[in-house]
């Protein structure tokens, strides 16, 4: 690894190593140790960064949703059932996976020949460890500091988000601003954080919880976050960790943004719309926050010859429309629904005009 490379990465969780080798180890696999017989790999950082992860996450969980009530004693508005749903879905394979794809961190593995011959770095199970070696690193390197490692997974799972909207079609402005700044540039967006007490530049005049709807006045929380994009004036978003102040921040900039008109629109997003494209064209969109992600419903009858008719329905919930095609071919019924939707959309997005 270079020396950029380890800033990129320490910029993207939020901890700064005092010891970059142990950052190294956390992405070395053990297919690289076992050709090379040089120094070790990440299969002990990623069994401590299991635990670690499981500590923060119940930490959180419980932070949130529970406290000492007048009797004290320990109250959830949650069952224990209820928590340990919303932790597997924190904590899940699927999710980790999808979090180091979207931080863009398995361009750095450092992999020996057997895993780069079977492209290891597209492996669902691969990417999870990673996300587990490099919080097993951060707790070796910060002498298990709870907050360095709260930090760490707050940043690279956007905690604060997914308790606070749940797994909704909320918009994850974080995400949001990330692709279109580098989109635009090329280049991740500049998050600065500091404590209150040293933050002397106030330009947010409000903000709000988007699961209480409550206004935060400027100045309030320890931690303030300062997003710059496009080289330009920041957005200051203040929060009580550095997840729900880059959170804030990066809500205020995507919603300066889209009053301006200077957001991406579904057509700079997706090539040239086409009947064999269509169905990942639809599914990028959705991907990206434009609309809830597209339901396909089949219907099989029978010509007179009892050759099977299909008929497709792609439907998508945030619009009124819905879409049929009919073919022989259940997969070109699918291909040619899916299309008829995605020029729907794209039309109704430039006011009916394409």
């Amino acid at each position: 690894m270079q020396n950029d490379d380890y800033s990129l990465i320490e910029k993207q969780i939020g901890y700064e190593f005092h010891n970059r080798m142990l950052l190294q180890q956390a992405f070395t696999r053990k297919s690289y140790t076992n050709e090379t017989h040089d120094g070790d790999n990440n299969e002990v950082l990623e069994f401590i960064g299991d635990k670690v992860l499981d500590l923060v996450i119940v930490k959180a969980l419980s932070e949130y949703y529970g406290d000492v009530n007048a009797r004290d004693e320990y109250e959830c508005e949650y069952s224990e059932g209820k928590l340990t749903e919303i932790k597997k879905s924190l904590v899940g394979s699927k999710m980790l996976s999808a979090r180091i794809d979207e931080l863009g961190f398995t361009d750095f593995l450092i992999m020996g020949k057997g895993d780069r011959k079977i492209n290891a770095q597209n492996d669902i199970h691969v990417k999870e460890d990673l996300f587990e070696a490099i919080l097993g690193a951060v707790a070796i390197d910060s002498d298990w500091d709870m907050q360095s490692m709260q930090d760490a997974v707050e940043m690279m799972l956007h905690l604060d988000y997914y308790i606070q909207n749940g797994f909704s079609d909320e918009l994850d402005c974080v995400s949001l601003i990330q692709q279109w700044q580098q989109k635009r540039t090329g280049e991740l967006p500049d998050y600065c954080f500091e404590t209150k007490d040293n933050y002397s530049r106030y330009r947010i005049i409000h903000c709000w919880y988007s699961n209480q709807r409550k206004r935060i006045e400027s100045g309030d929380g320890d931690i303030v976050c300062e997003l710059r994009i496009d080289n330009g004036e920041p957005f200051v978003g203040f929060g009580y960790s550095k997840s729900q102040a880059r959170m804030i921040a990066a809500e205020l900039a995507y919603d300066y943004l889209n009053r301006n008109g200077l957001l991406y629109t579904m057509s700079d997003e997706i090539d040239e719309p086409s009947p064999e494209k269509a169905i990942n064209q639809l599914q990028e969109l959705a991907q990206k926050g434009y609309f809830s992600m597209p339901v396909y419903e089949f219907k099989e009858t029978h010509d007179d010859n009892g050759n099977p008719i299909w008929t497709c329905k792609c439907s998508i919930k945030d619009l009124d429309e819905f879409y049929y095609q009919t073919s022989y071919s259940k997969k070109e019924a699918k291909k040619q629904a899916a299309y008829q939707t995605l020029l729907a959309v794209l039309e109704s997005e430039n006011g009916g005009d394409q």
